[in-house]
Parts: C-alpha cells; structure tokens; sequence
C-alpha cells in the first residue's frame, strides 16, 4: 500500500528545494504535489491531467476559462490544452495526477 500525505510532500518538495514533489510513479499515471509560490508558470502538458485541491483557494485558468478553487475541488485538464493558476493564496498546494505514460525524454 502506498500512503501519500500533504506534510510528507510538502517535506520532500523542502529538501528538494522544488515547488514540485513526484512522490508515486506507475506506468498509467503519477501522483504529485504542486505548490507553486506567486505565480504559476505552467505551460500545456503532454498528458491529461486531474487536479485535487488540497490547500488554499483561488481562480483556474483553463482553455480560455476561469472557475474559483478551493480545498477538495478536482479539476480536469485535457493534455495541450493551456492552463494555469491564478490569484491563489499563500498556502495553496495541489495534488497533481497525470493520466498516461509518461513520454520519453
């Protein structure tokens, strides 16, 4: 069994010196934690990917939309489609699922 938890994410993201924590990979999809610190500078992804709100609130760009987040929200982006996080607190920190293999580097 694999247990994930905020704190936990949130220790590796401090070692890593990262606002982004991998934390499980299998071949259909990885779990991750985001917490981006002002803005978020994301650009579009190679794979679908599912958003679970863990902390704080704020607005959600995506493909030419925006919709207000907060804790327990689960938002959906269909991959290449640009997307990003706006106007968020200071404690906002997502988990980040991405759908499908990972590509090839």
């Amino acid at each position: 069994m694999d247990k994930l938890t905020v704190a936990g994410a949130l220790d590796a993201m401090a070692q890593a010196k990262s606002n982004f924590a991998r934390l499980l990979e299998r071949p259909a999809f990885d779990v991750s934690l985001y917490r981006p610190e002002g803005t978020d500078p994301q650009t579009p992804h190679a794979r679908d990917e599912l958003y679970v709100i863990a902390s704080g609130t704020g607005t959600f760009f995506c493909d030419g939309r925006t919709a207000p987040f907060a804790p327990g929200d689960v938002l959906f982006v269909a991959k290449g489609v640009e997307h990003r996080f706006t106007d968020f607190t200071a404690d906002f920190s997502t988990w980040v699922i991405f759908i499908g293999e990972r590509p090839k580097a």
